[in-house]
């Protein structure tokens, strides 16, 4: 067979060669393999992984994926680590309120098992783990889109040991991140090979709008893969991107200080897993042995694929990193390599890929097969007669120890029943909820009627317990307090208004509301307008965006500490860190993804929060399990553009089309742009571009919630209707300082503004109200 290696051992999969290997590495370097079901985890580990990633049935960000349930990790656990290979588990969603118990019985079970880590999206999942379950290491997941400094410093006081960094980061950033990760003994983790997302993870709502599928639940439907009607660029699929392979970029982010490379792939197939980590393991080996990169990487071409780009990595963000179909790239990227004479010849060619393929798919899945997962076995032998203590001789596949009994045995009366097989199973029912299994009990030596207390019953086999765990105590399982409303004084909501110009600002300045400005993701060509607007209008409320990579959070710093606003909105937990730190009121913006009591309680209780924006992606009913804190405020966004995902490559490249090849700072600081796209369902989407901003795609129709209004009326602090000039085919028949006064009205109470408000917004949706996630 060409290519694929299949590695041969029999119970330890490390090589004596690899073994060495691993003495002589300057700095270890891990390999992060996804496992969506138990034979992809068998290949994973089987191929060489360090590490793998897998989730449950519940909570994790592959709900497509089939995942595994909880006696199955036990398994996984035992067969991963027999083999020195970690295992991680995804629990990287956001979660609503009435998950929350069951999530908890989940966590009181994880805590007893040998898991090495938890992946974590919701900030209330954050607070759980780090208030109560402080032995569970955390992992901070790539649905937080990590990218500054400050992001790391907030995540720090939730006791997180390790970070995932946004894939868009180029490898200067990628080491400026480290080394403050390193310094708060973080370590980090990047993305090598798999698909790309066109929007940054945890900011993409595309699924959630077009199909109720959120990409926050782990229920992405990719409709950024969709054919759409052909572009003046002649493009079909306009938004797909190649995948990410920074096979060739191994050296710089090793010299980056990168901890973990990750893979992804956990709706891949076995043999897609098998091919990929091995192909990293051996290019990996033979960089730490040789100091030599490998400049094969023709067993990746023979996988799904759609191409490969390392350009985020590399800083060169272009338009070769689309592909204009977005099905398996293998068949094209074999006839693109070789130079045929012929069409026998490409016929030949193929054929002998095909064959290959199905050999590489027969051997890897031979070698998955003749693996059986399960517990480790464990021998148990109890000996002892009267006068004499009561002895448990344990044998493992690792150890062999024995515990005996403080008290000794006695003779029962006639009528009790002795100690026997029957009763020591019964004792050892605990070990149902561990790695092991009994595979012999031998109780021949132990004299017939005789009685040893409960109680040093129990003290034994729990003994022997925590000697199979690691000599780690059982933890008892958690009873987390019940969150309650608290009483609060009932005051009048308030409006609020967004907007983003100084034209905006002279128009709506005179209303009385709380006016946010929305500060641009880049600062550099606006620092001076800005922070003099802001100096010279004192009440304008700061709203800071989700995405301030590298010098643009830096400057950001700088903005807040030049204009010393009493309050500002952010939706970036870098700003959020540097606020608390300083003193600075501060409210959570609407993509921090807030959807659970806890997470509130986690912003408030963490980072002296004074209050937060709910998700618009979730329901009325979702919407009514969440408690507000004592003294925290509650805000809810009415009226908005629906943004559907904001990227850091350019959008109109594939749509109409620009002069560039790359982005460059010009294209950030200058560009201001729109256009649109449709689907085959002609549903439009529209793409924007503006001054010192990344480029966003919003829905068709704006999102008007009016009913909240009404369905809470003690609930929020203040509503916010955003009147940013964001073009989509919602039309409003009236001024903004016209439509600013019938908003107060409804927010105060008025019974006719609402039908006013549906008069005057035309073609609007609130369909996320309604069906949640």
């Amino acid at each position: 067979m060409v290519g694929i290696k299949i590695r041969e051992s029999q119970n330890v999969i490390l090589t004596l060669e690899e073994a060495s290997i691993n003495n002589y590495m300057k700095r270890e370097i891990e390999l992060l393999a996804p496992g969506g079901d138990i034979d992809s985890i068998k290949a994973a580990v089987l191929a060489g992984a360090d590490a793998i990633y897998c989730g449950l049935n519940r909570f994790n960000a592959r709900n497509r994926a089939t995942n595994i349930d909880f006696e199955d990790l036990y398994k996984v656990l035992s067969f991963a680590h027999r083999n020195n290979c970690k295992v991680f588990l995804t629990l990287n969603i956001i979660i609503v309120g009435n998950e929350i118990p069951a999530l908890i019985k989940l966590l009181n079970q994880l805590v007893n098992t040998s898991i090495d880590g938890v992946i974590v999206q919701d900030l209330g999942l954050f607070y759980i783990l780090s208030n109560y379950y402080k032995k569970l290491k955390i992992h901070a997941s790539t649905q937080l889109t990590i990218h500054n400094e400050g992001q790391i410093n907030f995540l720090n006081v939730l006791n997180i040991e390790r970070v995932n960094l946004c894939r868009e980061l180029n490898i200067d950033e990628i080491k400026e991140l480290t080394l403050v990760s390193h310094k708060n003994n973080i370590s980090t983790e990047v993305f090598v090979h798999g698909s790309y997302c066109t929007g940054f993870s945890g900011l993409c709502y595309m699924s959630s709008v077009s199909s109720g599928n959120s990409g926050n639940r782990g229920r992405c439907s990719q409709p950024c893969r969709d054919r759409y009607f052909t572009t003046k660029e002649g493009k079909d699929y306009p938004l797909n991107l190649k995948d990410n392979s920074a096979f060739f970029d191994l050296r710089k982010l090793h010299n980056a200080g990168v901890d973990s490379l990750k893979i992804e792939g956990r709706i891949k197939g076995f043999d897609y897993v098998y091919t990929v980590v091995n192909c990293w393991k051996e290019h990996i080996l033979l960089f730490l042995k040789h100091d030599k990169l490998s400049e094969d990487r023709s067993d990746l071409y023979k996988v799904f694929n759609r191409d490969f780009s390392s350009s985020f990595l590399k800083g060169d963000i272009n338009k070769d990193m689309f592909i204009d179909n977005p099905r398996d790239n293998s068949i094209k990227s074999l006839s693109e390599a070789n130079n045929y004479s012929s069409d026998e010849e490409m016929v030949r060619e193929r054929e002998q890929y095909y064959n290959e393929k199905e050999e590489i798919f027969n051997s890897v899945q031979e070698r998955v097969k003749s693996f059986e997962l399960t517990k480790d076995p464990i021998l148990i032998y109890a000996s002892g007669k009267d006068g004499y203590p009561l002895k448990f001789l344990i044998k493992t596949l690792d150890i062999t120890f024995t515990v005996s009994s403080e008290i000794n045995l006695a003779k029962t009366n006639s009528k009790s029943k002795g100690l026997d097989y029957d009763e020591f199973l019964k004792r050892f029912s605990g070990l149902k909820n561990t790695e092991y299994y009994i595979e012999h009990m031998k109780v021949d030596d132990l004299e017939s009627n005789l009685f040893l207390p409960y109680k040093e019953l129990t003290i034994i086999t729990r003994k022997i317990l925590t000697i199979l765990n690691g000599s780690k105590e059982k933890v008892v399982p958690i009873n987390i307090p019940v969150l309650k409303r608290e009483k609060t004084t009932k005051t009048e909501p308030t409006l609020s208004v967004l907007i983003s110009s100084e034209k905006d600002l002279n128009e709506c300045k005179k209303s009385n509301v709380n006016l946010y400005f929305q500060l641009p993701s880049c600062l550099k060509g606006q620092y001076s307008e800005l922070a003099d607007l802001f100096l010279e209008n004192n009440t304008l409320i700061p709203w800071f965006p989700s995405l301030l990579i590298e010098e643009n959070y830096n400057d950001a710093v700088k903005f807040l500490l030049h204009v010393k606003p009493k309050q500002i909105v952010t939706n970036n937990t870098g700003i959020a860190y540097e606020a608390y730190k300083k003193g600075i009121s501060w409210i959570g913006g609407p993509y921090l993804n807030i959807v659970n009591s806890f997470s509130l309680l986690c912003l408030k209780e963490k980072f002296n929060c004074a209050g937060a924006f709910i998700s618009n992606e979730i329901s009325k009913k979702q919407i009514k399990s969440i408690k507000v804190p004592e003294n925290f405020y509650l805000y809810y966004s009415i009226y908005h553009p629906i943004l559907l995902m904001t990227s850091r490559q350019c959008l109109h490249h594939q749509v109409t089309g620009c002069d560039k090849e790359s982005i460059d700072d010009d294209c950030i600081q200058n560009c201001n742009k729109s256009s649109s796209i449709t689907n085959l369902k002609k549903d439009s989407l529209y793409i924007k571009k503006t001054k010192g901003n990344y480029h966003s795609i919003y829905n068709s129709k704006n999102c008007i919630n009016t009913d909240v209004v009404t369905d809470f009326p003690d609930t929020f602090t203040s509503f916010l209707i955003d009147l940013r000039d964001i073009k989509t085919e919602t039309k409003i028949n009236t001024d903004k300082p016209e439509l600013i006064k019938i908003f107060e009205k409804l927010v105060n109470g008025n019974p006719n503004a609402k039908k006013k408000i549906d008069k005057i917004i035309q073609n609007s949706t609130h369909t996320q109200y309604r069906k949640g996630i």
